[in-house]
């Protein structure tokens, strides 16, 4: 596999990793549930959904 290919097998993954998140994200939304999370600091706290789907960029 060439350095190319390599470079766009990984930018395919991880346009699918981003575009399966979004959906996880907006279907707890949907029903109104938390999601877990860790913070830079090591902390770990819930946050809804709704809240999480703000922070994370366009596809």
């Amino acid at each position: 596999m060439s350095d190319k290919d390599a470079q766009l097998l990984t930018e395919k993954l991880q346009y699918g990793l981003a575009l399966a998140e979004r959906r996880m994200l907006e279907e707890k939304a949907l029903h109104g549930q938390d999601i877990v999370v860790c913070n830079a600091d090591d902390t770990i706290q819930r946050i809804p959904a709704c809240e999480a789907i703000k922070n994370i960029p366009e596809l």
